[in-house]
Order: C-alpha cells, then structure tokens, then sequence
C-alpha cells in the first residue's frame, strides 16, 4: 500500500531501482532509456518511473539529497515494496589525485561522519559495504563500456559546507570521492539483507580547484547511467 512518501503500489515497482539525488535527473533517465515508461510517484515532487531496459523491469526514482532522505525513501522501497536491488547514481567530488573530471567512481564501501548508524546500537564501528553482486556486475559494465572508473572508498557526508576543511585527512586514508547519501543506503540495505551500489560521476576536484561545466555534466552523466543500467539487466 502506498506510504507517506510514495503513492505506488505493490508491483508498480521493479525489483531494481535506479536511485539519483535529482527528481528530475529519474524523469531524464525515464524517457531516454525506459521503454514505456509510467509514473508511479509524484509526492513532494520525488519522481518514481517503471519502465523496462532492454526487456528487463527497472525502476528510476530519485532520493533527494543527504543521507536523511535517502534513508527514508530506500527504506520504504526495501521493505514496504519489496526492492531487492537499489543503485544510487549520483555526482562525487573527488578526492584522489589520480581520479579526473567526468571519470566514474564505484563506491565499494562508504565511510562517514553522520550518525546514522547510532540507531542500530552496535558494540564497535560499523563499516557500510556495497554488495558484491552489484559491485561486480558494475565494473563488467564499465569494462565493457570502456570508460575510465575508479572502484573503491568513498566519504558520504552530512555536509557540503565543510567548516572544519577535513577533505585532506580523508584523502590520507585512500577515499576516492567526497558524497551525501551511499553510506545510509548500505546501511539500510544490509538491515534489510538487500544489495545496494553507489555509481557517481566527478564533477569537480575540490583539493584541486576545478569542476566541470553544466554542458559537460549533462552528457558525461550518460556514462553512469549506462553503467547502472547495463548493471541492473547482469543481475
């Protein structure tokens, strides 16, 4: 039945769900690479399409951002509607010096400074993962695309105005890019013994100074989406 955040119901949404930050970046990935793709969400604006990829049911819907909100909006797709596969494609800035503009990071696990995890009262620090299943049919996919990727940590954190200038020290420990929302859908997903990926495009090199143009995002983000997609149909 449909919940406070979204208005679908059992069965208008597949098993895997494509998940980005921007409502409007799901309407983007709905009605360039869906086949007959239908709405099935438009509270508070969280957009939320079914559609099939080449033959395979797959699901779009965006999170908003932070950790917050994705929290609640892949919560309820685990366990109210039965999602078994949520991959969220996002922005990251990078963080290593060896990882370029436009390049694709694959996040294996999601370090953090959020407190998320306190609610699950765990006698030590928990280390959110990514699952292997996704994991490995991502980077088949990217191989297979030929486009230049990056597997590893990331930093998910509670804030894009960093007071405390704390991205060197993160660096230091061999993160590769800095976002908001992979470290509390791990941790949802491994509540809910469901998988989850986090896929991001570099948008920008904040150590470095630099960042891409809104036309140069606009079509390097394709490269994620393919990845997350052909990604979806391997599993």
């Amino acid at each position: 039945m449909p919940t406070a955040h979204n208005s679908a119901k059992m069965g208008d949404i597949a098993k895997t769900v494509l998940m980005p930050g921007d409502p409007l970046r799901a309407k983007f990935i709905a009605e360039n690479y869906l086949e007959n793709p239908v709405c099935y969400n438009e509270v508070r604006g969280m957009l939320g399409y079914t559609g099939t990829y080449k033959g395979v049911p797959v699901s779009v819907q965006g999170s908003g951002m932070g950790m917050p909100s994705i929290g609640i909006y892949s919560w309820e797709l685990f366990n109210e509607y039965g999602v078994e596969n949520i991959i969220r494609v996002g922005t990251a800035g990078a963080i290593a010096d060896n990882i370029e503009l436009r390049d694709v990071i694959i996040g294996v696990s999601a370090s953090t400074n959020s407190n998320y995890a306190a609610q699950y009262r765990l006698p030590g620090t928990y280390a959110p993962t990514a699952s292997w299943k996704l994991i490995s049919a991502a980077v088949s996919a990217a191989e297979e695309k030929g486009c230049t990727f990056h597997a590893g940590n990331i930093l998910s954190s509670d804030t894009f105005y960093d007071d405390s200038s704390s991205l060197a020290q993160w660096q230091k420990m061999g993160v590769l890019g800095i976002e908001m929302e992979a470290a509390a859908l791990y941790m949802n997903a491994a509540r809910a013994g469901k998988n989850a990926l986090c896929i991001l495009t570099v948008s920008d090199c904040p150590l470095r100074g630099l960042a891409t143009t809104a036309e140069e995002r606009q079509t390097t983000f394709r490269d994620m989406m393919e990845i997350a997609l052909e990604a979806a149909i391997k599993i």
